[in-house]
């Protein structure tokens, strides 16, 4: 029979997401990870396999926690704007939080870092969190909502780099009072939306007009 593992995995995994979240990817060595997660070298790699394959493990257990409010926000509201708005809301919340490190793992944890596979795996999660956003502002043109020239491309890059700048913003010291102001003043970016179909047509004023 194996032996038991003499440590929780995942309060381990916990302590290695804090370190790569903290430090990034390139400044996060085995000792540095070993010492925080209180176990040896051979126990990590018994458990983990190597550092890259740990930092993927992080990432993943990362979006499933802490930043598993983006996917919540997408999914959950019924307009677009009302999603992104959210999202902004949210990340200045979870950013600023004092309770973990500051900023966003997935734009922080690549900084300087020169591993091809790292900068692919967090540019790929990077343009599927923007895509989702596209996505939505696709479903509300398609919807009438917003109007049919309405660039959704443009506008999913424009938030995400809001985001990504309010990540960097919340690594340099800014408080959740100013990211809040931050994403107050992005949602002035947001297209004239259309009024509801259904709305507009129980909200007619008897004389042919609609709001």
């Amino acid at each position: 029979m194996g032996r038991t593992r003499a440590f929780d995995r995942d309060t381990a995994l916990e302590r290695a997401l804090d370190e790569f979240w903290r430090h990034g990817y390139e400044a996060t060595s085995i000792a540095t990870l070993t010492a925080a997660m209180g176990i040896n070298p051979p126990s990590l790699y018994a458990a983990f396999g190597d550092k890259r394959k740990l930092f993927t493990e992080a990432v993943r257990h990362y979006q499933e926690t802490h930043g598993a409010f983006s996917t919540r926000a997408l999914a959950e509201e019924p307009t677009a704007r009302e999603a992104v708005e959210r999202l902004l809301r949210e990340a200045a919340e979870v950013y600023s939080d004092a309770t973990h490190p500051p900023g966003c793992l997935i734009v922080s944890a690549g900084v300087n870092t020169t591993d091809p596979q790292v900068i692919a795996e967090l540019r790929g999660h990077r343009e599927r969190a923007k895509q989702a956003i596209r996505d939505r502002i696709d479903h509300d043109i398609r919807s009438g909502r917003l109007p049919r020239d309405t660039d959704s491309g443009g506008l999913a890059a424009y938030y995400a780099a809001i985001i990504q700048g309010m990540s960097t913003q919340a690594c340099d010291g800014c408080g959740r009072t100013d990211l809040v102001s931050v994403a107050a003043l992005a949602m002035r970016a947001w297209p004239e939306e259309h009024p509801d179909p259904d709305a507009t047509r129980s909200g007619s004023d008897g004389l042919g007009c609609t709001a």
